[in-house]
């Protein structure tokens, strides 16, 4: 006599056995580490070229070494921090050039500067020296024609635009924007990672006829479900892991300084994890129940990878054109793509409330569809062996 365990224990079982199963291996601890360490140096890279970007070292040689001051003040006014060192000549100045030690080297004199760079003169720095030229000329002229050049650039700096803006500026917006778009790539891994390792951990159990021991005791559904969970709770803790030693290395480096709305996405994006890794991993199970060999796996599951991927690449970059505009709008809102799409419109700010909770609805219909019709294959085809299970044979049972 067949003994059934209580649903409920048995879903809780198959969870446990997947967890334990996953989280002790050595590529999901591998797997997480090599993503923090790539994530770390990333962040240190970036932390290391903006400092450089923002600093400049400007030798100045004969007559050049007037113009440190202008330099400098006009180095703060476009975001650099120029750094003025006096050298001794030409030649010295030329070897400082080749080593690196100098970003230019200012000689002649203010009203002709000659610079010398190692192979290129970035266009801010051309535009800074040329205007500092320009300006000594322009003084020179204004004292030949008995004019204070002072009092005539208080006068020309007076006259200046009037800007009227519709909203106010968002300094954060690009912050905003890159903590959007990290969400959504962790949110696809996530997603397509474990969705497509619930279809595996399926098709493994039906070659080495496992499931059919299984089954003996617990119901499809059961064993699916449980599936689904454990390998969710697996994802779900790596998302958590890479997300908060993400956050906590931008904000120790300076990248990040908009720690609120990088939290708040996180906890965003748990929510849009559990609901699209549900709403996939149902169908990954359907799918690798159709067949019963690993070699045939990929005939069923790449069409489920294509639609995740085409939604993901697409969404991707009409998000980071214009996150607000009516095709990226769209697109968050088709349940298939919204768990991946909708968190970032969130972060970057441009999701009004009716747009999140639409499609959360919609997701979660969407969802329960899915989950009734794969469980019927799945049901159907978790114990046909042999060759692949069509799949409208699957549905009619």
């Amino acid at each position: 006599m067949t003994v059934r365990i209580a649903a409920p224990r048995a879903v809780r079982l198959i969870a446990r056995r997947e967890v334990n199963a996953r989280l002790r291996t050595r590529g999901f601890v591998v797997g997480t580490v090599v993503i923090l360490v790539v994530l770390a140096g990333y962040l240190l890279l970036q932390t290391t070229l903006t400092a450089q970007r923002d600093k400049v070292k400007i030798g100045l040689t004969g007559q050049a070494i007037g113009v440190a001051a202008e330099l400098e003040a006009d180095g703060a006014q476009i975001g650099k921090h120029v750094e003025t060192i006096m050298v001794a000549g030409p030649e010295q100045g030329r070897q400082q050039i080749g080593s690196g030690d100098l970003d230019a080297l200012l000689s002649g004199s203010a009203a002709d500067l000659h610079v010398l760079v190692k192979s290129e003169l970035g266009q801010e720095l051309r535009a800074m020296l040329n205007g500092i030229s320009g300006q000594q000329v322009l003084n020179a002229k204004l004292v030949e024609a008995d004019l204070d050049p002072a009092q005539v650039m208080r006068e020309v700096s007076a006259a200046t635009v009037s800007v009227s803006t519709l909203e106010p500026p968002d300094p954060g917006r690009g912050q905003r924007m890159a903590i959007g778009m990290v969400m959504v790539f962790l949110l696809y891994f996530g997603i397509q990672t474990y969705g497509a390792s619930v279809a595996q951990g399926v098709v493994e159990e039906k070659a080495s006829r496992v499931v059919e021991i299984l089954l003996a005791t617990v119901r499809p559904w059961q064993l699916m479900l449980g599936k689904i969970l454990g390998l969710g709770l697996v994802g779900l803790t790596q998302l958590a892991i890479l997300a908060g030693a993400g956050l906590a290395m931008a904000t120790a480096t300076g990248v990040l300084t908009l720690t609120g709305v990088a939290a708040s996405t996180i906890g965003w994006g748990i929510l849009w994890y559990l609901l699209g890794f549900f709403l996939y991993a149902t169908v990954y199970a359907a799918a690798g129940s159709l067949v019963s060999r690993q070699e045939d796996s990929a005939s069923v599951l790449t069409p489920v990878t294509m639609v995740l991927m085409v939604g993901f690449l697409a969404g991707f970059n009409f998000l980071l054109q214009n996150p607000e505009g009516g095709t990226a709008k769209a697109l968050s809102l088709i349940p298939l793509y919204s768990p991946i799409l909708m968190p970032g419109r969130m972060a970057a700010g441009a999701a009004a409330g009716w747009e999140v909770a639409l499609s959360l609805v919609l997701t979660l219909a969407t969802g329960a569809l899915l989950t009734a019709v794969a469980g019927r294959v799945y049901r159907n085809g978790v114990l046909h062996t042999g060759t692949r299970l069509n799949l409208s044979t699957a549905l009619r049972g």
